[in-house]
Formats: C-alpha cells, sequence, structure tokens
C-alpha cells in the first residue's frame, strides 16, 4: 500500500507577474549564471555529439553510446535509451527525460540503467551521463569512489576566493545537464517541448537550480527532485554546511544576491523563478531522510515556503511545486515508483503508458531482490529497505545491464581522449583560468 501526503495542486498554468517582478526575477537569474561562471542557455558550447555504438539492453528498447561536449571543452560520456522503432511503432514525437546521479553514482548506477531502459519502455528518450569524476571521467574509469575525486577541497591562488573553486565546479554539472537537454533537442524523434529532468540528492541540487536558471529559456517541462529540494533562505541552512564543493560554495555565493527587501530568500526566490517559468515541480521525500536533514524540513516547512513564495509573487497554487512525504523512509530515488511515473506521464504524456491503468498494469520489481537476482551493484548503505533497496520500481523483467555494456569509448579511444574527460583534466584547465584571473586582479 502506497502512504503518501501531497502539498499543492496537480496542474501548471501561466503565471503572470508585474514589470518590477519581472526586473528582479531577470536580476537573480542573471546574478546566478554570474555566481557560476555558466553562458545562458542561448549561449552554450557547441554540442559536438557522436554516437559511438548502440546495443539493446531489452526488447524493445535501443542504447545509443554518446559523447557530447560540455564547458572548458571536456566531454560527457552518456547512454542515450530509446525505444526501438523496429518493435514499437508510435506516431508524432516522444517526450524525453534527463537523469542527474546522485553523489558518488554514474550512469552505470542501478537507477539510471533501470531508469532509462523502464521510461523507453514509456516511450520516452532518456539520457544518462557521468558526473565529473565519475564512470569514465574519472581518471580510473571507477565508480562510488570515496571520497569522489570531485569533492577535494581546492584552495584557489590569492585573492581569489576560495569558494570560487566549488561555483566553478557546480558550474560544470550545470553546464553538463544543459548540454544533455540541448542533446535530446537536437534528436528529430524528441518533442523539444516535452523534456523532464529528474534529479537525485546532489542530482537534485543541480536539477533545481537548473530549473531556476531556465527562467529565460523554457527548456525544461517538468521536474522531480527526489531526496532535496531543500533550499533555506537564510545563511547556515542545510547547503550552507554541506561537506561537498561543487554544493555548499555555489549555494553560499547565492546569498548576497538572491533577497527580498534586503533580506536572504534563497528558497523562496528558486522556487518562485521554478514557478515563474512554468515548470511543474515534483519533491519526492521520505520523512526520516537524515541524509537531506528532512526531519528538519519536514511536510510543515516545505508547506510554510510553499505558501510564503505563493503569498509574496502573487502566484497561483496551481503554479507551486508538489510535495510528497513517505512515512519512515530515507534517502531514495523515488521517481522510479508508480507515484514518480504517474506525475511524469501527467507531464509528459508517454505514448505507450498513456493511464495509469496502463502504468500500474505494468507491474513493480522490488529493488533489492533485483538487485540480488541480477548482481547489480550498489552501496551497503543504499542496499537498506528504508533507502533505495526498499522501492517498489514500475515495470518486470528488466535486466541488470553488464559495467561493460555501459562503456561509452573503447579504451584506446578513452586513452587518446582522456584530457578531455577526467576530473584530473578539469582542474588543471580550472586552476590555469583561476591564477591568469588572480594575475589580473593583483596587477589592479
Amino acid at each position: 500500500m502506497r502512504i503518501v501526503r501531497w502539498l499543492a495542486a496537480v496542474s501548471v498554468m501561466a503565471v503572470g507577474i508585474g514589470c518590477a517582478a519581472q526586473d528582479s526575477q531577470d536580476a537573480w537569474e542573471a546574478s546566478m549564471h554570474d555566481v557560476l561562471h555558466t553562458p545562458y542557455d542561448s549561449k552554450l558550447p557547441a554540442l559536438d555529439a557522436k554516437v559511438w555504438s548502440t546495443f539493446s539492453p531489452t526488447p524493445g528498447v535501443l542504447a545509443d553510446r554518446v559523447t557530447y561536449s560540455t564547458a572548458s571543452e571536456m566531454l560527457v560520456p552518456a547512454i542515450v535509451y530509446r525505444p526501438d522503432p523496429k518493435v514499437t511503432k508510435y506516431k508524432g514525437q516522444l517526450p524525453g527525460i534527463v537523469i542527474v546521479n546522485g553523489h558518488g553514482s554514474d550512469k552505470f548506477g542501478w537507477y539510471a540503467f533501470y531508469s532509462g531502459m523502464m521510461f523507453a519502455k514509456a516511450g520516452a528518450v532518456v539520457i544518462t551521463y557521468d558526473p565529473i569524476g565519475e564512470g569514465e571521467r574519472n581518471a580510473r574509469k571507477a565508480s562510488m569512489e570515496n571520497p569522489s575525486p570531485h569533492d577535494a577541497d581546492v584552495t584557489p591562488p590569492a585573492p581569489i576566493p576560495h569558494d570560487d573553486w566549488g561555483q566553478r565546479l557546480a558550474g560544470l554539472m550545470q553546464v553538463d545537464l544543459a548540454q544533455a537537454i540541448s542533446y535530446l533537442r537536437a534528436q528529430p524523434e524528441v518533442d523539444p517541448k516535452r523534456i523532464g529532468v529528474a534529479g537525485y540528492s546532489m542530482g537534485a541540487f543541480i536539477t533545481g537550480l537548473a530549473a531556476a536558471m531556465d527562467y529565460y529559456d523554457h527548456r525544461i517541462a517538468a521536474v522531480v527532485l527526489s531526496g532535496g529540494g531543500t533550499y533555506d533562505d537564510a545563511a547556515g541552512g542545510y547547503f550552507d554546511v554541506n561537506r561537498n564543493p561543487c554544493q555548499a560554495p555555489p549555494y553560499r555565493a547565492l546569498l548576497p544576491w538572491l533577497k527580498i527587501k534586503g533580506e536572504p530568500a534563497r528558497g523562496e526566490i528558486l522556487y518562485a523563478l521554478i514557478a515563474s517559468s512554468h515548470h511543474p515541480m515534483l519533491i519526492m521525500n521520505g520523512d526520516n531522510d537524515t541524509v537531506m536533514d528532512i526531519p528538519h524540513h519536514n511536510a510543515a516547512w516545505f508547506q510554510e515556503l510553499h505558501d510564503r513564495t505563493m503569498k509574496d509573487f502573487g502566484l497561483p497554487q496551481s503554479a507551486m511545486f508538489q510535495a510528497v512525504f513517505y512515512p519512515g523512509i530515507s534517502h531514495r530515488t523515488s521517481w522510479v515508483n508508480r507515484d514518480g511515473v504517474e506525475w511524469l506521464n501527467s507531464q509528459l504524456h508517454f505514448p505507450f503508458w498513456k493511464t495509469n491503468a496502463i502504468i500500474e498494469a505494468q507491474g513493480t520489481t522490488h529493488v533489492s531482490t533485483w538487485i540480488t537476482a541480477n548482481h547489480v551493484a550498489i552501496s551497503k548503505n543504499y542496499f537498506r529497505e528504508d533507502r533505495e533497496g526498499g522501492l517498489d520500481a514500475v515495470g518486470t523483467g528488466l535486466p541488470g545491464i553488464p559495467r561493460g555494456d555501459l562503456m561509452v569509448l573503447p579504451d584506446a579511444d578513452w586513452q587518446r581522449v582522456k584530457d578531455r574527460l577526467t576530473y584530473e583534466a578539469w582542474a588543471a584547465k580550472t586552476m590555469a583560468v583561476e591564477q591568469e584571473a588572480a594575475e589580473k586582479l593583483r596587477v589592479h
């Protein structure tokens, strides 16, 4: 039995804001781009995408091994799952989904490839990719290293502020995601107006900022944050003290810029930008998720933030985020359950799973049982029943994909371009950029 608690309404309507509010929101988004050293979507790097090869992980689904360009002339390896047109017939364009992994995970993570196959079965084109320092962007082509290479606390050359490194790291992650959206938009079978993004944990942090920064461009049609969304207003909140350089430094750097009447209002402004961008959003958390400090950011906390944002910005309730809380549950990727799939279908309209009845007819797979039977890698800490292992994911009979099948580049090619892939290569480029900036500041 599914036990859920919902906040807010189900649909999204056009949001009207006055000229003064428009000016403020323009400035807020611009400040976010400045803080993260990121270009607007219209000025993203050339995609330069390449399909290296294609395989079929399960009947009716094809998986393309792809690379695309990101910030600092780096490359992102990705697996793109799509319905096999020789097996599944469809008319018109398909929705797209970007999966943004949590800390320590990548396209080799169980929920990345399960989501890819599951949503492709529903009729979507799904892109999963390696975050910097993970998978093929790791110097050892490793996953789940603890600490991850990108966890390094790097001090920039004086007089560059210490947090600049983390701001640039978070900015790289933003461009990685933006370019994944660009890849989907470039596919002729994908409807550019039906692209959703689902982010988990660290990926939820990245995804929420991306949705707010999409205020100008409107490239995202639906957003799911699972295990996340706890954007505090004042200093000293969850993300301010988070140990990860890609989260605490950029969030602290937003504090002087995201204010209302001189008072810090980061969470409220982020959610107002998302709502004003017409992005329907679902936030999915366990009420016992200590990873994200949900006991101190519970349903009442989200409701207060929801109501305050709606009131201060004159937003209709239908424009605001929805939130679901699972009693006794901790950190997990809840978008694979029926709640997540049904909500995404209501926004993106899957061509093969058009109704909740069809989704229910797919059955479910208990994740811990599936992981054991298919010898799928997972951290013991997340195999727990109150975490990812306890999920009942939509679909049955999906395989565990061997790690080798999810490698995009043949080893000889990986060796040839590794200076455009690994965290260490990005770090060397970024340190050179900071060194040049520091020298200019010292001169002046």
